[in-house]
């Protein structure tokens, strides 16, 4: 499986709940950093799958009702996956509705995803999240 079909299988994976995919694919010291400005921002780097798990991911389902990772272009870059996309959601708290672009850059050491940087709309992550 080549890495862009691998960072695609994640996102397919993901969308049917089921994050094994991904988690699969980190290296065992992945550096995972959140968008500069977004509230989970606060732990960067996240390092190792447990950290991304309950840091990133556990943060966001305890907030966010069907939250969901829509990508819809990948980039291949050979070492880099870049992929473009939207977040969707429901704000428990508030129920008011997430919907921010993302731009995901992922990169690869052999077959293992090394790093994760996130870019998207801070200000409404964090109009969200407060």
């Amino acid at each position: 499986m080549s890495r862009v079909q691998t960072v695609q299988a994640a996102y397919a994976a993901f969308a049917k709940n089921d994050p094994s995919v991904l988690f699969g694919a980190m290296a065992p010291d992945i550096h995972w950093w959140e968008a500069e400005g977004n509230p989970l921002s606060d732990h960067n780097p996240y390092v190792g799958a447990q950290a991304v798990g309950e840091g990133v991911f556990g943060s966001l389902l305890a907030a966010i009702d069907n939250f969901s990772v829509a990508p819809d272009h990948f980039v291949d870059g050979g070492d880099h996956i870049i992929v473009f996309g939207r977040y969707g959601g429901t704000m428990k708290r508030t129920g008011a509705r997430l919907d921010a672009p993302f731009c995901h850059v992922y990169r690869f050491d052999g077959d293992r995803i090394a790093s994760f940087h996130q870019y998207t709309d801070t200000a409404q992550w964090t109009r969200l999240l407060a």
